[in-house]
């Protein structure tokens, strides 16, 4: 790779991407500084007789000493000196071939809250418990090093750097091995729209920002000048973590927020390179606001051209609406009375529920068409790091919705055929929220706050004069927003955790029997969904294997009559369907071969 340290049969070659800067010196801890080469395109380079273990920092002009962009790790966070790592020194112990997409059932985990302890040999200790559940892969949040020592990973400034608060990097690859020795993939966030705002030293090296705004500030340069060597800058950090670390696939931070107006926009390239360099399946997902059904197209052999999958938003917020009913903030569009077609039946048989049409909310039209599409190009879930943690206090759907309404909602995410996706926790009641937190240097934390009050008016919250106000905010950057959001492990024990764990295992396992099986070959949606009753569905997809799925679903308190006859033989039910009545909060799903 171009960027970063790189281990020689000599020593140690650095390298630096600064065509801003007219000399740098190599800082190494011990040793004199000394001068980098620098050729025309901006390069400074230099070599030392130092190995793994060596710190090390580049010193500017002005006399400032920076962490290498690129450095493998930060031992003592963004302010301390990067540790040259060996990438190579870890034996790994799994012979790991990667699985099929259609097998992938995903567990989110923010690896600092996921354990007391906060870190790999913690988690470690915790994936017989996912492998027993079901899981079959894990989805890690961002771990770009930031400031402090808790963050959501979305304010990274190192991009190759593990967050040292969870440990080293060779703890975070003995935990990917310990996973794929359960048969468990794991998957990494990541964040290519922008960079935190504390600590990355790019600014002054390079043009790593250009003519584009996002939502964060300045947009990452993939089209203007240097943007040749931004782009590849991107290319090289998703190539090291899949290399590097052996990881399965990444999930795209809002690719809606990347803006390029090149001939080959950076997520063609990105998803090119990435399939063509790793020898193992590469299971690329995104999350993408505009519901773009382009970057989840399918070859003539049904292989994903571009991107694998999508996280399906639009059927979170309809059942979600259905379960706890609110319709306030950005759910408003999700409320039965909205213009359009049945939302729960499309986003179920279709995928994107708004594909093209008008969302009054937000006064413009979403979406793409998306029938055309696999069920397995979408993730459902009930809950993920979002829409949890972007309430005013984190609260879990236990808290929102009654216990009926939630295994209801759960029985539908864990056997449909999009593939689910479940948040730490979700699987046994966690009763601790997910609140956003970020440490942030003493002179940002007030600003923090109050940029995270303004965000949170777009919930469906304050327009509920019966919910907190967004004043009530607890503030992120306090270590105790952290760690309320750290799960206690007991309540999987006994009492409701224990019976949703055990409830979470049968979905999951009769997933595993039932559905997987018939997922490999499907092609386009061959669904239909209709309404009956009033407020209850019937949907029916045509599996791989000529099957057909049904769902029969009542997803209201109240009991639905003219129930059309049930077809197949019966794999799942919960709640009462008897005669041409369904009773509230009721599921049923059905196999026809």
């Amino acid at each position: 790779m171009r960027f970063g340290a790189a281990i020689t049969g000599g020593g140690t070659a650095f390298r630096l991407w600064a065509p801003k800067c007219r000399r740098v010196q190599l800082r190494i801890r011990g040793r004199a500084p000394l001068t980098m080469d620098r050729d025309d395109a901006g390069w400074h380079r230099a070599e030392a007789a130092v190995g793994a273990g060596a710190r090390y920092s580049f010193v500017l002009p002005d006399g400032r000493a920076i962490p290498d962009p690129a450095a493998r790790f930060q031992p003592e966070g963004l302010c301390g000196d990067s540790e040259v790592i060996d990438p190579a020194a870890y034996r790994w112990r799994t012979d790991w071939a990667g699985r099929p997409w259609e097998e992938a059932v995903i567990y989110e985990i923010h690896p600092g809250a996921f354990t007391p302890e906060g870190t790999w040999a913690a988690a470690m200790g915790r994936l017989d418990h996912l492998a027993a559940l079901g899981v079959t892969a894990i989805q890690l949040m961002p771990l770009a090093q930031c400031f402090g020592g808790f963050n959501w990973g979305y304010d990274g400034a190192l991009w190759f750097a593990p967050a040292a608060a969870h440990g080293r990097p060779e703890a975070l690859k003995a935990f990917v091995d310990a996973a794929h020795a359960r048969g468990i993939m794991v998957f990494l966030d990541v964040v290519y729209n922008h960079f935190g705002p504390v600590g990355n030293p790019l600014p002054d090296l390079a043009p790593i920002f250009g003519r584009h705004h996002s939502p964060w500030g300045a947009a990452i340069n993939f089209d203007g000048e240097g943007s040749a060597v931004v782009r590849e800058f991107v290319l090289d950090n998703a190539l090291c973590w899949l290399t590097e670390y052996n990881l399965d696939g990444l999930r795209l931070d809002a690719v809606h927020a990347i803006r390029d107006d090149s001939n080959t926009h950076i997520l063609d390239l990105l998803a090119a390179r990435l399939r063509a360099a790793v020898r193992r399946p590469v299971h690329l997902i995104v999350e993408n606001s505009d519901n773009g059904a382009r970057w989840l197209r399918r070859d003539a052999r049904l292989r994903p051209v571009h991107f694998t999958a999508q996280w399906n938003d639009d059927l979170h917020h309809v059942l979600h609406v259905a379960a706890t009913g609110e319709t306030g903030g950005y759910y408003a569009d999700f409320a039965e009375g909205t213009p359009g077609v049945d939302k729960l039946g499309r986003a179920l048989a279709e995928g994107f529920a708004f594909q093209g049409e008008m969302k009054p909310h937000e006064g413009m039209r979403r979406g793409e068409p998306s029938a055309g599409l696999p069920p397995t190009a979408f993730v459902t879930y009930m809950q993920n790091h979002d829409q949890i943690g972007n309430r005013v206090h984190g609260d879990r759907i236990d808290a929102l919705a009654p216990p009926a309404a939630v295994e209801a909602f759960a029985a539908v995410c864990l056997l449909s055929p999009q593939i689910p996706m479940i948040f730490m926790g979700e699987e046994f009641r966690a009763s601790a929220p997910f609140p956003f937190f970020a440490d942030m240097p003493e002179g940002m934390r007030d600003a923090t706050l109050k940029g995270r009050r303004k965000e949170l008016e777009k919930t469906p919250e304050p327009h509920d004069p019966a919910k907190p106000d967004p004043e009530e905010t607890p503030d992120p950057t306090d270590r105790r927003t952290f760690l309320a959001a750290t799960l206690d492990w007991a309540e999987a024990e006994a009492g409701p955790g224990a019976e949703r764990l055990a409830l979470y295992r049968a979905l999951l396992d009769l997933r595993r029997h039932e559905i997987v099986p018939r997922l490999a070959g499907i092609g386009g949606f061959a669904a239909d969904h209709a309404r009956f009753g009033g407020n209850a569905l019937r949907v029916t997809w045509r599996m791989g294997d000529g099957a057909r799925l049904r769902l029969y679903l009542n997803l209201s308190a109240k009991a639905q009559g003219g129930v059309p006859a049930v077809e197949g033989r019966r794999i799942w039910q919960r709640g009462s369907v008897e005669g041409e009545g369904m009773g509230p909060w009721s599921v049923l799903w059905t196999i026809e071969v």
